[in-house]
């Protein structure tokens, strides 16, 4: 059985309460910011000029981005010796903090399998000690699984479109928040604010997550 799905099945939901699904990169974490530091140091540098990643890559006085096989390798590389030097998210833990007293928290990541020790202390390392889903792919189906264990309400919340479209289709009753931590990132994100809320700023955030499953 493959790690993840048995993250999946051990993760215990109390049946009436509220649920909230988070994402890591550029939700609880400014992954950009890390892994743009990580590659600097491998003589690389990160431009955000697009919403991407691989496509961001490029070597110092070049034009064309570096080649997707080896960005690719740098990810890989990233996971193994540098994800555990990423800045929190402004406000994450703090937010987290106050919604799991009345709420509980489920973080669902698609980092690679070979980085999960790593991710998991990171999260403990910055106060988000809950439960920890690692998925591959499309998180629509981890999501229903999770929110149909409780009758009360849930929330999902992820940087990237395609994971909500994925939620959304799997689960529509889950509520879908946008949210983008790296403010040079921002501009850049595909959004679709009538069918996810957007909202940047976690204090804010925290409030309309609340007002979805309290209210």
């Amino acid at each position: 059985m493959e790690q993840r799905y048995s993250d999946l099945q051990a993760c215990a939901v109390t049946p009436t309460a509220p649920l909230v699904i988070v994402d890591v990169d550029e939700v609880l974490a400014q992954f950009m910011r890390g892994f743009g530091d990580f590659i600097a140091r491998h003589g690389f540098e990160l431009r955000v000029d697009r919403f991407a990643l691989f496509q961001n890559i490029y070597r110092p006085g070049e034009t064309e981005h570096l080649d997707l096989i080896a960005g690719k390798a740098l990810f890989d590389d990233f996971f193994r010796d540098g994800a555990d030097d990423l800045p929190p998210a402004i406000g994450a833990a703090d937010a987290l903090a106050d919604l799991s007293t009345r709420a509980e928290v489920v973080i669902l990541t698609n980092a690679p399998e070979h980085g999960r020790l790593t991710r998991a202390k990171w999260l403990k390392t910055h106060g988000f000690d809950y439960p920890l889903i690692i998925n591959s792919g499309p998180k629509g189906p981890a999501a229903a699984d999770l929110a149909g264990r409780t009758s009360g309400r849930s929330v999902f919340i992820d940087d990237l479109l395609p994971q909500l479209e994925s939620v959304a289709e799997k689960a529509p009753g889950i509520g879908r928040f946008q949210m983008v931590s790296d403010e040079r990132l921002r501009p850049f994100a595909p959004s679709a604010p009538d069918r996810h809320v957007r909202i940047d700023e976690w204090p804010r955030l925290k409030a309309a997550i609340e007002e979805r499953l309290f209210a």
